[in-house]
């Protein structure tokens, strides 16, 4: 066989294995504090300050952003969003909601596969918290386990959305929480 076939073969199997790992359930865990997390058996408050602050500097990077302020509540609610930390490219002010909540690797089962990441509840949909790729996580705080696609990492978000006008909706996250 040559060398490139077999090359091929071999990329192929990677694939499949990593979709395969993708789709595997993932133990997880659910935190809306350093305090809670630091609280539940298993979890030290260095992990849990580490966890969150790696959470809090994907937030800036991977939360949904919208031009206006109106924009973003109309998805999260009112006084649940905030300016982020980076203007549009004329200097105006750019808004992201407000993070809820974070996802860890639940520690007990040495889940270190798990993408630590910011979540969000939606104004449509508030009672579960969602990752930043609109991805239910679960209603409740403490472990869980979710699908393998929900536990990995997030995709930088790189451009801000907005309406514009009457009848006019944002593209994608119009329906966030639904």
């Amino acid at each position: 066989m040559k060398r490139s076939r077999s090359l091929k073969l071999a990329f192929m199997g990677a694939s499949a294995l990593a979709l395969t790992a993708c789709d595997q359930p993932q133990d997880i865990a659910i935190f809306e504090s350093v305090e809670q997390c630091s609280q539940q058996d298993g979890f030290d408050s260095d992990s849990c300050q580490r966890n969150m602050d790696l959470a809090r500097e994907e937030h800036i990077s991977v939360a949904p952003k919208y031009s206006a302020i109106e924009d973003c509540e109309a998805d999260f609610g009112a006084a649940s969003c905030e300016v982020a930390p980076v203007q549009t490219q004329s200097g105006g002010s750019v808004f992201m909601p407000l993070m809820m909540g974070y996802m860890m690797g639940n520690m007990l089962s040495g889940n270190s596969r798990v993408a630590t990441q910011p979540l969000y509840r939606s104004k449509d949909d508030p009672s579960n918290f969602r990752t930043a790729d609109n991805q239910k996580v679960a209603g409740k705080t403490g472990l869980s386990t979710v699908p393998g696609k929900v536990a990995k990492a997030p995709t930088v978000k790189t451009s801000t959305l907005s309406r514009g006008g009457f009848g006019a909706s944002a593209p994608s996250l119009r329906s966030f929480g639904g």
